[in-house]
């Protein structure tokens, strides 16, 4: 049985930093991403990586504030998240693919964990 399990959300202040955890068991997939789904808005692309660690990618919103990484010991993959914004509230979900290529559209990716909340205070 495939699981997605994210951790590591909570109230931050503007500014500040956390580190969300997607433990994966079950398989492997080839590649992982992290989405976001705020009140009222559409889930979007956060960030992706393949599980070789040769390819990421980034939204422009989050680019050079945000790191995803993993390791492979643990099966887990993490969203670092730096200088957080008000903006970066949402429930932030991890998803899993069997393709290699690190899409941004959710409906590509076959597995999802069940979200985290992030709040971030102004």
């Amino acid at each position: 049985q495939v699981q997605l399990v994210e951790s590591g959300g909570g109230l931050v202040q503007a500014g500040g930093s956390l580190r969300l955890s997607c433990a994966v068991s079950g398989r492997a997939f080839s590649t992982y991403a992290w989405f976001r789904q705020a009140p009222g808005k559409e889930r979007e692309f956060v960030a992706a990586m393949t599980w070789s660690g040769g390819s990421t990618r980034y939204a422009d919103s989050v680019k050079g504030r945000f790191t995803i990484s993993r390791d492979n010991a643990k099966n887990t993959v993490y969203l670092q998240m730096n200088n957080l914004k008000p903006e970066d509230t949402a429930v932030y979900y991890c998803a899993a693919r069997i393709g290699v290529i690190t899409t941004t559209m959710f409906g590509a990716y076959d597995y999802w964990g069940q979200g985290t909340q992030v709040t971030v205070s102004s």
